[in-house]
């Protein structure tokens, strides 16, 4: 099997600014970016979306286009800096009080700026509103040349008529099927990563209601795991480029009003299924005594890229192993041990007062965990 070539453009995207005119941007200086505006019951973990030019036109982009930052470009900022690269525009950025974002910010569509504007009226939620990204002052755990190459250690993905690529066609029909029903209402709310709504996710695995306004430690765990993870995703993306599924049809998919902007980027690994399942490896050491649970709503989290339509099968697979492979590396910070500590007795002290979760969300979570797509 021949390995797929990487692209060597590294983005498109021109930002409209407040007069209309025209600005090229750098695209991609990382997939995440958080925002702790409002305090941290407003704490936004955001996973931008048109963060590239179309995987079938990338060599006939339009004019106004900007070369963004090369990884190792990257990488030597914040290594210079010990800080993440910063926002070039202000429409990327917030008022620096109530915190500060988790990670670099990465240029918007309009349609994202939209949003951004709506959720600092205060609304929230995956295809309402999202908070507009800021310059982060979060670092990461590991510095470039302690961080795992997901280029190297991942597979490349399966070429159209392998067996395995059939077994991804098949889940991709099979779960077409799904649409209107529990699962695929939970695959879209699984499609949100704001912090409250992960931590909402995992809720019911853990047994009690994880509160983002109540563990400020472990909110500012998930900014730094945010800034250390998403540029080495962001690599394996770019290296592989796949096409996602949907892409080329008039599929379905759980999260239409990002049709246009997804079917830009890459599929291989699985973003959403990285930062679910590293997630899960983390609470599992947090709390040991609910592993069995919080791993499987690990799993459950990740299949539901599937089930949405805009991974396939061996994306979520892929993605479980970078997580992991993540999570793995980032344990030889002194850093990120300690900000490991500060969680766990959080949350310990957390579970003693928190309520329990809703009953009929942890059976529709259960019911999804019987019946996976995979």
């Amino acid at each position: 099997m021949q390995d797929q070539q990487p692209s060597h453009r590294r983005g498109c995207a021109v930002l409209r600014t407040g007069n209309g005119q025209s600005a090229p941007m750098p695209m991609r200086q990382t997939l995440l970016a958080s925002v702790l505006g409002g305090g941290l019951g407003a704490a936004v973990l955001m996973l931008p979306l048109a963060l590239s030019c179309p995987l079938a036109t990338a060599s006939a982009a339009p004019l106004q286009i900007a070369q963004a930052q090369s990884q190792p470009q990257i990488a030597a900022q914040q290594q210079q800096t010990g800080q993440s690269a910063q926002s070039q525009t202000h429409s990327q950025t917030e008022a620096p009080t109530q915190g500060q974002p988790v990670s670099p910010t990465t240029a918007q569509t309009p349609k994202q700026a939209a949003r951004g504007q709506a959720n600092s009226a205060g609304q929230d939620g995956h295809g309402a509103a999202h908070s507009q990204p800021q310059a982060s002052r979060g670092s990461p755990y590991l510095t470039p040349d302690m961080q795992p190459d997901p280029t190297q250690y991942l597979p490349p993905p399966p070429q159209p008529g392998s067996l395995r690529h059939q077994t991804d066609d098949k889940a991709f029909a099979v779960t077409r099927g799904w649409k209107n029903d529990a699962r695929w209402a939970l695959a879209t709310s699984d499609a949100k990563l704001h912090i409250p709504d992960l931590l909402n996710s995992f809720s019911c695995a853990a047994g009690f209601v994880i509160d983002a306004a109540k563990a400020p430690h472990l909110v500012a765990l998930l900014r730094n795991m945010g800034n250390t993870e998403v540029p080495d995703m962001w690599k394996g993306k770019d290296y592989w480029r796949r096409t996602r599924p949907f892409v080329g049809t008039d599929n379905a998919i759980c999260t239409e009003e990002d049709r246009e902007d997804i079917a830009k980027t890459g599929a291989y690994p699985s973003g959403h299924t990285m930062l679910g399942w590293s997630l899960a490896l983390v609470l599992t050491e947090l709390l040991p005594d609910r592993s069995t649970a919080i791993l499987q709503r690990g799993r459950v989290f990740g299949e539901s890229r599937i089930v949405c339509g805009v991974h396939w099968e061996s994306d979520v697979q892929e993605g479980y192993l970078a997580g992991a492979a993540e999570v793995a590396a980032m344990h030889g910070s002194a850093a990120f041990r300690a900000d490991m500590d500060a969680a766990r007795a959080e949350l310990a002290a957390l579970r003693t007062t928190a309520p329990k979760p809703d009953a009929k969300q942890c059976e529709i979570e259960h019911e999804a965990a019987i019946h996976s797509p995979l």
